[in-house]
């Protein structure tokens, strides 16, 4: 099994999709690298031979920045806009969404599916 940064890449996959089981690289970074070692990207994880495992690795590892790093920076930069006072910082504080998206309606996923709408707001009574 190909382990690459402490995470473990699925063997049954191809490797291009394979790859993007790591923080910060998706298909088309998955892609590039492949292409730039000049590996196949049909083969699957387990069909690599050693010497190429490697090569993923040393090169993932040293120019590509994944897992921990890119969280970090992440944060960093979310820390610094909230100490600006930034409008996105603002709407990371309260939790909403940053980039723009419609409050009214559809918001549900940022909010944690937080329901407030209520019904006419009358309390229904027990007929008898």
């Amino acid at each position: 099994m190909l382990r690459i940064a402490g995470v473990n890449v699925p063997d049954e996959k191809r490797v291009e999709v394979s790859l993007t089981y790591i923080y910060g690289i998706g298909l088309s970074t998955a892609q590039n690298i492949l292409d730039g070692l000049e590996i196949s990207r049909e083969k699957k994880t387990k069909d690599l031979s050693e010497a190429e495992q490697n090569q993923i690795r040393e090169y993932v590892e040293k120019k590509v920045r994944i897992e921990g790093e890119l969280k970090h920076e992440v944060r960093t930069n979310v820390k610094r806009l909230k100490e600006i006072g930034a409008y996105k910082g603002v709407r990371h504080q309260r939790g909403l969404p940053v980039r723009g998206q419609r409050t009214k309606t559809n918001n549900r996923t940022v909010r944690g599916n937080v329901r407030k709408t209520m019904g006419s707001g009358r309390v229904k009574t027990e007929k008898t």
